[in-house]
């Protein structure tokens, strides 16, 4: 059964989704999908209980399928074209359907295990991504070739580890990286209260209090950071610069962080 705070981000997933129908059909199938649902909990349950990471299952996946949206529609009421648009092979719209396909599914591989999930993402995704195009875009082998090329690329560039070159895929780089409030980090600090290394990620993630996502003054994306005590600078400067440092999608982003009633640092 789906968590009061999954169904209200899916309402807003469909909101932001309004204008574009076929999108909105896709991101339907998708929450409706049973065998996707199921494996969101579980890859969560990995993340939390066995290893005592932060939230990786159905909230954040769609968290970062609103930050995704987001920014992919700034771009776009910019006129900065995607890279489907630009290459002239894909819509707009497809580009969204790649990007939200690739936010839900991107960490999957957290089932298996930390190490590698973003290549087990992939292995875990496809038959679910084939299934899903087969059955929104039943008579075009083009788009599903096209959506699904782009949303395996998107998933498995989403850690950095490997370069990616379209700006779909470093959307949902950067969108990842933004989910990172300390919303993600409650129920592991409350089950794991033994010290051990790695855990700057829960205290830095626990000082993030908001993260906004909205038109920039002299870059298309703002993304401006709050957080309530300087420890979560180790977020910012460990995990999001450095994924928005590795997305083709850089040269649209400024980025401001600091504590709560302090002048913030512009880092892009």
């Amino acid at each position: 059964m789906k968590s009061v705070k999954e169904s209200v981000t899916e309402t807003k997933i469909f909101e932001k989704l309004k204008n574009y129908p076929k999108c909105k059909e896709l991101v339907k199938y998708l929450f409706n999908d049973v065998e996707l649902q199921e494996m969101q909990d579980y890859a969560n349950n990995v993340s939390i209980k066995r290893l005592g990471f932060n939230d990786h299952g159905p909230v954040h996946m769609r968290q970062v399928a609103i930050n995704s949206i987001k920014m992919l529609k700034i771009l776009n009421e910019a006129q900065i074209p995607t890279s489907l648009e630009q290459e002239e092979i894909g819509t707009f719209e497809d580009s969204l359907c790649a990007v939200v396909i690739a936010s839900l599914m991107h960490d999957l591989g957290m089932m298996v295990g930390r190490q590698g999930h973003e290549e087990m993402s992939v292995m875990l995704a496809l038959p679910l991504i084939d299934k899903t195009l087969n059955n929104i875009f039943p008579d075009d082998i083009h788009k599903r070739v096209v959506i699904k090329s782009l949303a395996i690329e998107a998933i498995i560039g989403h850690m950095s580890s490997r370069k990616i070159h379209s700006i779909e895929a470093g959307i949902l780089l950067i969108a990842d990286g933004c989910d990172m409030t300390k919303g993600r980090a409650r129920i592991p600090m409350a089950l794991n209260t033994t010290p051990k290394v790695g855990d700057i990620h829960k205290y830095s993630a626990n000082a993030i209090t908001k993260v906004n996502i909205q038109h920039g003054e002299t870059k298309p994306i703002k993304i401006d950071v709050e957080m309530s005590a300087e420890v979560g600078f180790f977020q910012i400067e460990e995990v999001l610069l450095t994924k928005v440092n590795s997305s083709p999608a850089k040269q649209f982003i400024e980025l401001y962080a600091g504590v709560t009633g302090e002048e913030k640092k512009r880092y892009l």
